[in-house]
């Protein structure tokens, strides 16, 4: 009976482990994520301010801390992004916004879902800013127009 339960005890933990729950696959875990958002970052920080001659990093619009990877299955991740505009009457944080879903829509390796938000508080729209960056309809609408893209695609186009 002993060795009926060895066998079954050791049985299991193979099985969880080989799916990832084990302790050693739960440690794993937070490491990938934090690499997958290193990933998000390091595409993020280059994009340059619609207004300066600096990138996002540069201003602190966005930092390490902002970008948060959560699994939702096997292949798919939701990011979740939180930027900071300069100050919080900033006229352009929609376009901020719109500069980060395209460059990680067009970059990211992994299949995802990309939710940006802007920091809690640090700007006087900051739920209507939310909602539109948020919108398919509204992201598609606004790079229909050229004057609109072609200051998207200078934002995001990457630096020499």
């Amino acid at each position: 009976m002993e060795r009926v339960f060895g066998l079954l005890s050791w049985t299991l933990s193979r099985v969880l482990w080989l799916s990832g729950l084990s302790e050693r696959g739960a440690a794993r875990q937070p490491r990938i994520m934090e690499e997958k958002a290193l990933e998000v970052y390091d595409l993020i920080r280059t994009i340059r301010d619609p207004e300066k001659p600096n990138t996002l990093e540069e201003l602190e619009v966005v930092t390490e801390s902002c970008v948060e990877v959560q699994e939702i299955n096997e292949e798919d991740y939701l990011v979740i992004i939180r930027f900071t505009p300069t100050v919080p009457h900033c006229s352009l944080a929609t376009l901020i916004g719109l500069c980060l879903r395209v460059k990680l829509q067009r970059c990211l390796p992994f299949k995802h879902k990309l939710e940006i938000y802007i920091s809690e508080g640090t700007h006087s729209t900051e739920e209507d800013i939310n909602k539109q960056i948020n919108d398919k309809e509204r992201v598609a609408a606004a790079m229909e127009n050229p004057n609109l893209r072609e200051i998207v695609e200078q934002c995001v186009l990457e630096p020499d």
